[in-house]
């Protein structure tokens, strides 16, 4: 009998994707008990609401509070920034074959992988604030918050655009995480150079790939689905006075940049340090299937001032000397 039922018994209890599965949604029930308990009373908590001395007249911010609760929520620490913050996925992976590459680290016991983004933010607004600069970081392109929420852990308020709602979610989510309620300001929007609707291609499993170009959406991931979306387009020289300072505008938009920086003539036309340093995403391939490229981005900065661009892998750094 002992032997039969050594030949005869599993050599594994529990398979390892039984295993992950009931690992992963333990830890969303202690997150999601320890979320709703650590709530205050007031259903519209401090932390969410939006201080700020701007006045948006032609388009009202992202209400985080009224969106629908993402789930499950997979939040971490980014590893070595100097500010720390976190931030929230929106992609998962392959749930449970082939997860997220930043969920297989949590449940590993280590932080997120640190975006070079983020890095980059919080070195030139160190050095911003060194200076005692202040003013605003305006994030077109916002995905989940990376850039955004590497400024707004510095003391820095930011203004974010991003077009796809799931993305959106996640955002709200790291305004909760890192108490910016009253720094960053979410827009449900496409910055462009044209006040209107603007059909945006979401990339379904890579939602951070969504481009206003549908062959640029899918140019790296030719088997993910597409789907067409609505969303509103407003120029940021429609939304941000000339008198308010901006110290950096990011923009990471698919090959759409050439469209936003046009939007903001009135802004990158500025004098000296009132203009903000720019770092926009420089991808030719993406570029051409917004039908523009690069030249047409250089040539349009020179003509507003910016004669110093340097290339910084697939970001172009641009600034106007004081």
């Amino acid at each position: 009998m002992a032997n039969a039922w050594k030949r005869y018994k599993s050599s594994k209890l529990v398979s390892p994707a039984t295993l992950f599965l009931l690992f992963t949604t333990t830890l969303l029930l202690l997150f999601s008990f320890l979320f709703l308990t650590s709530r205050p009373s007031d259903p519209r908590p401090s932390i969410l609401t939006f201080e700020t001395r701007l006045s948006f007249s032609a388009i009202s911010p992202f209400d985080c509070v009224k969106s629908p609760q993402a789930h499950p929520v997979i939040a971490n620490l980014v590893e070595g920034v100097r500010y720390p913050f976190l931030y929230s996925l929106a992609d998962l992976g392959t749930l449970p074959e082939k997860p997220h590459k930043n969920i297989v680290r949590m449940l590993k016991g280590k932080p997120f992988r640190k975006p070079d983004i983020s890095v980059t933010i919080q070195e030139i607004l160190d050095r911003m604030k060194g200076e005692g600069r202040d003013g605003l970081v305006v994030d077109v392109g916002a995905n989940v918050g990376m850039a955004s929420f590497a400024a707004a852990v510095m003391g820095f308020r930011v203004l974010a655009f991003e077009p796809v709602f799931e993305n959106l979610q996640r955002i709200c989510d790291g305004i909760y995480f890192n108490r910016a309620g009253e720094l960053v300001t979410v827009f449900e929007a496409a910055a462009s150079d044209r006040l209107g609707n603007i059909t945006v291609h979401k990339l379904v499993g890579r939602l951070d790939n969504s481009a206003v170009s549908a062959t640029g959406a899918k140019m790296a991931f030719k088997s993910n689905e597409e789907i067409a979306i609505e969303i509103k387009s407003i120029p940021l020289d429609e939304l941000i006075p000339e008198t308010e300072p901006v110290l950096l505008l990011k923009i990471d938009v698919q090959g759409w940049e050439y469209h936003v920086l046009k939007g903001a003539s009135k802004l990158l036309s500025r004098k000296g340090k009132e203009a903000p340093y720019i770092i926009y995403e420089e991808d030719e391939q993406l570029l051409q299937a917004s039908n523009s490229s690069s030249k047409e981005i250089r040539d349009f900065l020179h003509s507003v001032g910016y004669h110093h661009c340097t290339q910084h892998g697939t970001d172009a750094h641009c600034t106007k000397k004081g």
